[in-house]
């Protein structure tokens, strides 16, 4: 199997690993005595049996917890080097290399765009640096003295305050990720004071791990625009993979993770997606940056409803719509949705404008149940640039297919005016081409969009016009 095709592995838990335990363990090391290794007792710190009953518990900064000390020259016998930044100072034992040994420029570039993303000061974390230890043999971090034995066992990182693990990787963009993956860890923790609930905690490790480096400058927060760009982080695949299995999560699922969800790979892909949906969108990127000034809140769902509002139904569609649609190079804001409830349409031929670079367009066009809607399509417009520019018009393409129906095509959907629970209507649409007749089932509002990828709009141009116009419905047939 390609290597960017076999499931990503959880970035830093072990089956064991619960995901608030980052937190226990930190409460741990500052409680036990661990003779001839890195860390140190507070002998004034609380027992960690205290620790765990008061606020300050699972998923709490717990203050006191010492920084590894690393003793250089025995790490040297081990054969283990120091690679040293503003915001990193990395030990490992893998040979020096381009990759590795431009982690702390990696490292601190995350810095910057930590800070920015959760508005902090970098002015006023002037001393804030991280401990990192990337392991090609773990062995010879632990004869050092380096890989604590009260750790538990993690198959790729790991990440305690200020100091973090992980192990080497087949590949630099994966080796990268799980820096970022436990850096973002490191920062939430040190500077938040918390990681906030178990979905959040991952979900902005995973968004903010995922990246794109050329070698100098730093993009945090991405959606790779290929597998290839992304080698072993598979996130996309995964919740394509459970979509198509009928295995899609509702968002509330996700938010009500507890710690032991992310011992599976696929709660670090819902946690992802959940992040990167909310983020990338339009209309819910404020409400959900916001929360991270509540990462210590009790109830931190309800501060998110809050913040929400009377978008809360939208949002829980919307989300269905995402995982429908979730391609490599997921462009939000294509995909964004307007739901303005339509008007009745005027009597005779209604004409609408058809984008082809975007995802569901609303006509403002509400058709009444029973009825029958006539839609006739005309336009060219382009679908794709490479090899070369593909004309289409809306037939679509038939030498290629997307998700069953021909690329570029027009679909429709009739969005009811009450959703009901289930599918939405707009991840179940109707091919309608140069032009289609239908019955409307259920009186809602008419969507338009051609078929394409929704991570590749962004070479589709020009539009379509589309006529649409009522027709009474067929008398009933005679007793």
């Amino acid at each position: 199997m390609p290597i960017e095709e076999r499931p990503s592995p959880a970035p830093n838990r072990s089956p064991g690993h619960l995901a608030a335990a980052i937190f226990v363990l930190a409460a741990a090391l500052a409680v036990e005595v661990l003779a001839g290794e890195a860390f140190v007792r507070d002998p004034n710190q609380r027992s960690l049996a205290d620790l765990l009953k008061g606020d300050d518990g699972p998923g709490k900064w717990i203050p006191g917890v010492p920084r590894a000390r690393v003793d250089e020259a025995r790490a040297a016998a081990e054969g283990i080097r120091k690679v040293e930044g503003r915001r990193l100072i990395l030990f490992t034992d893998v040979p020096p290399d381009r990759e590795v040994d431009e982690l702390p420029a990696v490292f601190e570039q995350a810095f910057a765009g930590w800070c920015d993303y959760f508005d902090i000061d970098p002015a006023v974390q002037v001393n804030w640096h991280m401990t990192g230890f990337l392991m090609k043999d773990g062995d010879r971090f632990r004869r050092a003295g380096l890989l604590p034995a009260m750790l538990p066992s993690f198959p790729n990182g790991f990440a305690v305050n200020y100091d973090l693990w992980i192990y080497e990787q087949p590949t630099a963009y994966y080796r990268r990720h799980l820096l970022l993956h436990e850096g973002t860890h490191g920062f939430m923790n040190t500077i938040l004071k918390s990681c906030g609930p178990p979905w959040y905690m991952e979900g902005m490790a995973e968004l903010l791990g995922t990246h794109r480096w050329d070698g100098g400058r730093l993009a945090l927060g991405t959606v790779p625009k290929t597998r290839d760009e992304a080698p072993m982080w598979g996130r996309v695949r995964t919740i394509q993979d459970l979509f198509a299995a009928g295995k899609a999560l509702p968002l509330e699922e996700v938010f009500d993770f507890d710690g032991r969800a992310h011992s599976q790979n696929e709660a670090y892909a819902w946690s992802w997606a959940a992040a990167a949906f909310l983020d990338f969108h339009p209309r819910y990127r404020q409400p959900f940056r916001a929360l991270s000034r509540a990462v210590e809140a009790e109830d931190f769902l309800g501060k998110f409803r809050e913040l929400v509002g009377d978008q809360w139904a939208q949002l829980a569609e919307e989300w269905q719509v995402f995982l429908a649609n979730l391609e490599y190079g997921y462009e939000a804001e294509r995909m964004a949705i307007d739901f303005t409830p339509g008007e009745p349409p005027a009597e005779g031929w209604n004409l609408v404008k058809i984008d082809a670079a975007r995802g569901w367009q609303n006509t403002r066009l509400r058709l009444p149940a029973g009825s029958l809607c006539e839609i006739r399509a005309r336009g060219r417009y382009q679908v794709a640039e490479e090899p070369r520019t593909w004309w289409c018009e809306p037939g679509g393409v038939t030498i290629r297919y997307y998700q069953g129906k021909p690329l570029g095509v027009l679909l429709a959907a009739v969005r009811p005016d009450a959703p009901a629970q289930g599918p939405s209507a707009l991840i179940r649409p109707l091919a309608i081409g140069l032009g289609s007749t239908f019955t409307v089932e259920q009186s809602g509002t008419l969507y338009l969009r051609v078929n394409d990828s929704a991570g590749e709009l962004d070479d589709n141009a020009g539009s379509l016009d589309a006529a649409v116009r009522m027709n009474s419905a067929p008398a009933a047939p005679a007793q």
